[in-house]
């Protein structure tokens, strides 16, 4: 028997992943189930992926990109004569408005990292690379802390089913920013 080529089946298992571990966390996800949410053989996913932290590296890697292309997106971010703390606020009410179960998926593969060393490295690529954007308009230590407040007032909304409060997150960031920024 012939083997079909199939060049877009990794990136069918990576989407395939990424669905099940929306539906049914982390918990959820196997080879098997990925196999069967992609609708492939159970020998692809072991092919392109020998084990599950390769898998989940790459969701991760591909979830990652949510947040930071918002940012990378957003045009007043760059602006020097824009309130940064304002246009942050902004930028965070706009995703967590968004897609929740994607939001969600993002953070519950990002604090995966906890509990899956091989993780880790793509958990600091995500700072890193929305600390990266922020430093253009601050300097290296204040983007990174920005970065850990967007973390922590993301994760108290989700976690805690309060509303986003945009002013108060303002507020918060303001306080971050040294004067002048």
């Amino acid at each position: 028997m012939s083997r079909r080529y199939d060049p877009e089946r990794r990136q069918r298992l990576i989407d395939a992943a990424i669905r099940v571990v929306g539906r049914k966390g982390i918990a959820g996800l196997s080879h098997r189930t990925v196999a069967a949410e992609a609708d492939v053989p159970l020998g692809s996913t072991t092919y392109h992926f020998a084990t599950l932290d390769d898998l989940l590296v790459a969701a991760l890697r591909q979830a990652n990109e949510g947040f930071a292309k918002v940012v990378a997106e957003h045009p007043r971010l760059s602006d020097p004569d824009a309130d940064l703390p304002g246009e942050l606020a902004r930028v965070l009410g706009d995703w967590l408005a968004g897609d929740r179960t994607g939001v969600e998926l993002e953070y519950e593969l990002y604090l995966a990292a906890l509990r899956r060393p091989a993780l880790r490295p793509v958990a600091a690529e995500w700072a890193e690379g929305v600390g990266a954007l922020l430093a253009d308009r601050t300097d290296p230590v204040t983007a990174r802390a920005l970065v850990a407040v967007l973390d922590g007032i993301c994760l108290q909304a989700l976690l805690t089913d309060t509303p986003y409060d945009e002013g108060y997150a303002r507020e918060v960031l303001a306080r971050v920013i040294p004067p002048g920024r």
